[in-house]
């Protein structure tokens, strides 16, 4: 339980993401934002809400994380508030400091698989990154990474 602890707080957030995915892109677009995160369910969910002030145009966006307590197994459940869908929900676990998760989703109608790696989490800092594949998890695209910085 707790294992989104580390999240709880405010966060400027610097955004990395590749400009097109799974298409072989060398460009990278920077922008930054701010996170919100709270404890649920006694340590065993986690609520993100964040502001993301992309150059395309800004907006919002959440996560929800929710533990198995059966299995501690994490289930992490992405909404782009530009949509009106939430993506299939990530899988997984921390082991050793390291949260890794994974689903199966589609891309532009095509099957792929969909990793979150959390890292690097210390008290005023973070790391996530998410990466594609699109032979079964054989090799990964990195298509976006945020660097997290505690406010305050």
């Amino acid at each position: 339980m707790g294992d989104f602890s580390f999240q709880t707080g405010e966060w400027r957030v610097h955004h990395r993401k590749l400009a097109e995915r799974l298409v072989g892109a060398t460009e990278w677009i920077a922008f930054s934002g701010t996170c919100r995160a709270v404890e649920v369910l006694a340590g065993e969910g986690n609520v993100e809400d964040m502001v993301l002030d992309d150059p395309s145009g800004a907006y919002r966006a959440a996560a929800f994380r929710r533990r198995d307590p059966q299995t501690g197994l994490w289930s992490i459940w992405w909404h782009d508030g530009r949509s009106g869908h939430v993506d299939p929900p990530v899988q997984g676990v921390f082991e050793d400091g390291v949260g890794q998760f994974f689903a199966e989703d589609t891309l532009h109608g095509r099957p792929i698989c969909v990793r979150f790696i959390w890292s690097d989490m210390t008290p005023i800092s973070a790391r996530w990154e998410q990466a594609f594949s699109a032979d079964g998890g054989g090799t990964w695209e990195t298509n976006w990474m945020m660097a997290f910085e505690r406010i305050g």
